[in-house]
């Protein structure tokens, strides 16, 4: 007779698990940019994890708009009254900056819990006045840095503790994007620093390239109102608007580290913008859109590896589950809110001379022939200044103005 087999082990009989409710969702703000989060919503509700019970706009979505797979929400010009009837647990803010804290604080007063885009606000004021208003309710909140879910933060924060590049001598972002002159024409608020007296503050620091300034200041582990000692800045515009679309800004933190970012909508050749961490023995870069890292070290080839990225809504739902910890609080985006401070305090924005940029054909986001303006030479100085945490007047930019100077606050 053969071997009798092993018993398998027995296990104790549990209970069929009740099935978790999907977590119901208002949209405010749900197109332009707002369509994003739409797509995110489908996905998460065919996963069982949320479902749209609401969406916030001046004028109604159409049903070619809404689209598929997200039943038929209730549709509001009054986002506190769409909360209080739908009774959502999660409200996304993807309105106008300067509509941000009003709206989360209105949703946050009737219950939901808050995935609300960046910039959080257009003043340091208004950030406190949210932060202090969502602490009252006890709400969570999540800001819309998406690059923070990246899994490639905390490996690079690794290779730096573990001393892969060496001392880390400063951190410099880059982003050289281009964006047509309807772009600023796309919204009434776009490419303002203020409108019809209320703080915006839309520059290219700010918005559309504000993950490279966040980004870096969070791999500096830097990223609290208390890191920042003080901040250089210079603000130029090539196009006909209010606000800076070519700027630099270097910050000083409270642990000595350098964070520089050089970024501009007027590139010549736009590219993928990133994230340097410099070491006196090796660099480290981040592709934040593309969740891509390479390591390069003296003597050794370069290393470059892919990682996955958590969704903030996705991580937001976690929280209110079972208390997976927030990836990024408010109180997280403190040293990114003294940036934009600075800009709003800062002075307009310098116009460059006609003779510094050019105009080209370009993609277009509405229905006529689109331009842009292209700043000549704006791609080198947007990698010198990331290389070098330099700004761009140091870099000898002709059309380069003294920075402005903001001391620790």
């Amino acid at each position: 007779m053969g071997t009798a087999p092993e018993p398998k082990e027995l296990k104790e009989p549990t209970e069929p698990q009740e099935p978790t409710e999907p977590i119901p969702v208002v949209l405010a703000g749900a197109r332009g940019h707002g369509r994003r989060h739409l797509d995110n919503i489908r996905r998460l509700t065919a996963e069982g994890k949320v479902r749209l019970a609401g969406v916030c706009e001046l004028a109604p979505l159409t049903r070619e708009e809404l689209g598929d797979g997200l039943g038929e929400p209730e549709q509001s010009a009054d986002l506190a009254a769409l909360v209080s009837r739908s009774g959502a647990r999660i409200a996304i803010i993807c309105t106008p900056i300067h509509t941000h804290a009003d709206l989360a604080l209105a949703a946050a007063e009737r219950g939901a819990h808050l995935l609300l885009e960046k910039p959080p606000t257009p003043s340091y004021a208004e950030f406190t006045r949210l932060s202090e208003g969502l602490r009252g309710y006890g709400t969570a909140c999540q800001i819309g840095f998406q690059s923070l879910g990246s899994h490639a933060l905390p490996v690079i924060r690794k290779l730096v503790a573990d001393g892969r590049i060496g001392a880390v001598r400063g951190i410099g972002a880059a982003g050289a994007w281009a964006r047509d002159e309807d772009y600023y024409t796309r919204a009434p608020w776009a490419g303002h620093r203020t409108l019809d007296g209320r703080d915006v503050v839309d520059g290219v620091l700010t918005n559309p390239l504000a993950h490279a300034v966040s980004t870096a200041l969070h791999l500096a582990d830097a990223d609290r109102a208390e890191d920042v000692a003080g901040i250089e800045l210079e603000l130029y515009r090539a196009n006909a608007i209010e606000a800076d679309d070519t700027s630099c800004v270097r910050i000083r933190t409270t642990h000595g580290t350098t964070v520089a970012a050089a970024v501009t909508l007027c590139a010549e050749e736009p590219g993928e913008p990133y994230v340097a961490v410099h070491g006196d023995r090796g660099r480290i870069t981040f592709w934040y859109k593309l969740d891509r890292v390479r390591i390069e070290r003296d003597g050794a080839p370069p290393e470059t590896t892919g990682h996955a990225r958590t969704d903030l809504l996705d991580n937001l739902v976690a929280h209110l589950r079972d208390g997976t910890e927030l990836l990024v609080p408010p109180d997280r985006t403190g040293a990114f809110m003294r940036v934009v401070e600075a800009v709003r305090t800062a002075p307009a924005p310098v116009q460059l001379p006609a003779d510094a940029w050019r105009t080209e054909p370009g993609a277009g986001v509405t229905a006529r022939a689109a331009e842009r303006r292209v700043v000549t030479g704006i791609d080198r100085l947007v990698t010198a200044g990331a290389e070098r945490l330099a700004l761009y007047s140091e870099l000898r930019a002709p059309w380069a103005a003294p920075p402005t100077e903001v001391p620790h606050p």
